[in-house]
């Protein structure tokens, strides 16, 4: 079990503060379970694209998690830009690549297994989150985990104001 770390802590993006990142939440559903032929090799597919993301991280992957769903897999990441995503997406010597292009001719529109993906950009300054009593997690574990007093969500989204303000005054 991973070591909880007591008390709160809110997450501090390692770049420049004027800078958006990405959050990806994708996955794979299965649609029909009969067919494990068809979506065994879906989630078999995914596992080369995780090792790769996780030994490339200076590609602009910052981290992620897995999650699980019935009846399906869901993974959040965390990258520096979209341009960095849509790099390793489109990379013939990724694993992705091959991937995508294996689905699209074994799977298509068949139906057996649905994939989905929801991009977000974060601007500087509109995100805020918040960890008590918890292990390294979500944003905290993909960039820097810092303490924090501030008890609410509004007072971390200002503290974050506040920053900015002074590092566009010190600029």
């Amino acid at each position: 079990m991973a070591k909880v770390l007591p008390g709160r802590l809110t997450a501090q993006i390692s770049m420049q503060l004027e800078e958006p990142f990405i959050v990806l939440i994708l996955g794979i559903r299965v649609n029909d379970f009969r067919l494990f032929w068809k979506w065994m090799p879906t989630v078999f597919f995914s596992l080369p694209m995780l090792y790769a993301l996780v030994r490339h991280r200076a590609a602009g992957f910052l981290g992620g998690q897995a999650t699980f769903f019935w009846p399906g897999v869901g993974l959040i990441q965390y990258w520096r830009t979209f341009d960095d995503l849509e790099r390793f997406a489109r990379s013939k010597e990724q694993p992705h690549f091959g991937a995508w292009r294996w689905y699209n001719k074994a799977i298509g529109t068949r139906g057996s297994v649905g994939l989905w993906h929801e991009v977000f950009l974060i601007k500087p300054g509109h995100h805020e989150v918040m960890y008590e009593n918890m292990p390294l997690f979500g944003l905290a574990a993909a960039t820097k985990p810092v303490s924090t007093n501030q008890h609410t969500a509004l007072n971390r989204l200002r503290l974050g104001e506040e920053n900015r303000a002074k590092e566009a005054v010190a600029n």
